[in-house]
């Protein structure tokens, strides 16, 4: 008994001697801006970013933050500054052409180790600035690009439209949830969730399909007041299975989809065929059922689930409106040209048939919303750029700083540009 109270007397002194340094350690954070809006600079323009290091909202001295600057002129820079009490750390950069830079910062202790945020991850700044970005184009589309639509769109048509609704639990009780089944063309079904409100009346509702990022998952069913909502998976697999089965999936059949390039090297060929077949074929399926009021028709999706929904605009005309969030696969031959390309598939040219920012000319929906994230290296800022630049409807797109593919800042720094 004696040698358990000296123990636990130790552990108590031991835990006062360390709770003034528990106090000291404060919540450390980065602040930043550019010198104007992060899109709006010209061609050798000084850009400037200001960086202040604070803990608990108050300047931060002695520590010591490394940057590097890409961008889409394959130049690099690196450098490194220490943390001041009185002045912003100044990182300046410039761009001769149209495009982005890419800024990283990391931030080390004086004994150079990195310094962590407050979920335990390394901090530090990922974002960037913009030259002219109306003024970026893609790579030229094949010149048949019509007719091969035209084609697939005759294959989908060869099989009838014929589904199966089985009813299954629903997570909210106002409403009514089914998995559903499409038969489809290029081997798969369309698999996904529909849902609706209880009771509702023929010819009420809005539809919205949709569309998952990269990966083998289960879709998630989705309750609208007012809506009827289709979210579908990837790849016409079923849904609400146990993680092993997606598991096994994503290291066997499906490992690694859509990199194939041998696959890539014919546009009938590609992972892509089949799952634009079925976005097509989801949009017939939700167009008829007799809960749609005809009208309004809308498409979403993030990172892949937005490449989908862009092609998804591009191909029906039904479609009234094109909400995406850093929808990837955009812009696919802009590394041509000299750009920063991001992660995708290596490029050839049967990709061309799938590249949204040529399907965005073909949109024609009443408006088409975008996001881009300004450190984004996936979904890259200049892709969607030339998507945007691509678009002849009524259009949006928001450049966010320090946003990531995977993190979007509190109250980032924003610039929104739009045209009707």
């Amino acid at each position: 008994m004696k040698k358990l109270l000296k123990c636990t007397t130790q552990a108590f002194l031991a835990l006062v001697l360390l709770y003034p340094a528990l106090l000291a350690a404060g919540t450390v954070s980065l602040d930043w801006s550019t010198d104007k809006d992060p899109v709006s600079y010209l061609p050798d323009e000084p850009m400037i970013f200001k960086v202040q290091l604070l803990e608990d909202g108050k300047p931060l001295s002695g520590k010591i933050l490394k940057w590097a600057r890409m961008g889409d002129d394959s130049q690099i820079e690196k450098g490194e500054a220490k943390s001041s009490e009185s002045q912003s750390v100044e990182i300046k950069t410039s761009l001769a052409k149209p495009g982005f830079v890419h800024l990283v910062i990391e931030v080390f202790n004086e004994g150079g180790k990195t310094i962590n945020d407050t979920k335990g991850n390394p901090l530090q700044f990922d974002g960037g600035a913009g030259v002219l970005p109306e003024k970026l184009e893609g790579f030229p589309e094949p010149a048949d690009f019509d007719a091969f639509w035209t084609a697939q769109k005759k294959r989908l048509a060869e099989v009838p439209l014929k589904f199966t609704l089985k009813e299954v639990p629903s997570q909210n009780p106002d409403f009514v949830q089914f998995d559903v089944k499409v038969d489809c063309a290029g081997g798969k079904p369309v698999s996904g969730y529909l849902t609706r409100p209880k009771d509702s009346a023929p010819k009420s509702l809005q539809a919205q399909v949709g569309f998952m990022g990269y990966g083998v998952a289960s879709a998630n069913p989705e309750y609208q007041k007012g809506k009827l909502v289709f979210n579908i998976n990837a790849h016409g697999i079923d849904n609400g299975r146990d993680a092993d089965f997606y598991k096994q999936l994503s290291e066997g059949e499906l490992k690694g989809y859509a990199f194939n390039k041998e696959q890539n090297s014919k546009p009938e060929t590609c992972y892509f065929n089949g799952m634009m077949l079925r976005v097509m074929r989801a949009l017939e399926f939700i167009k008829a059922q007799p809960e749609w009021d005809e009208k309004t028709l809308i498409v979403t999706g993030g990172s892949q689930g937005g490449f989908q929904a862009l092609t998804a605009a591009g191909l029906d005309s039904d479609v009234t409106s094109c909400l995406v969030f850093k929808p990837w696969c955009c812009d696919l031959g802009g590394g041509n040209l000299g750009r920063i390309g991001g992660w995708k598939p290596e490029f050839t040219q049967a990709l061309s048939y799938y590249d949204p920012v040529n399907h965005a000319k073909r949109i024609g929906s009443k408006n088409v919303m975008i996001t881009s994230g300004l450190g984004d290296y996936i979904c890259p800022p200049s892709t969607l750029s030339v998507l945007y630049n691509n678009i002849k409807v009524p259009k949006q797109i928001t450049y966010s700083q320090g946003t990531t593919h995977g993190y979007d800042l509190p109250n980032a720094q924003k610039q929104i540009l739009s045209a009707k």
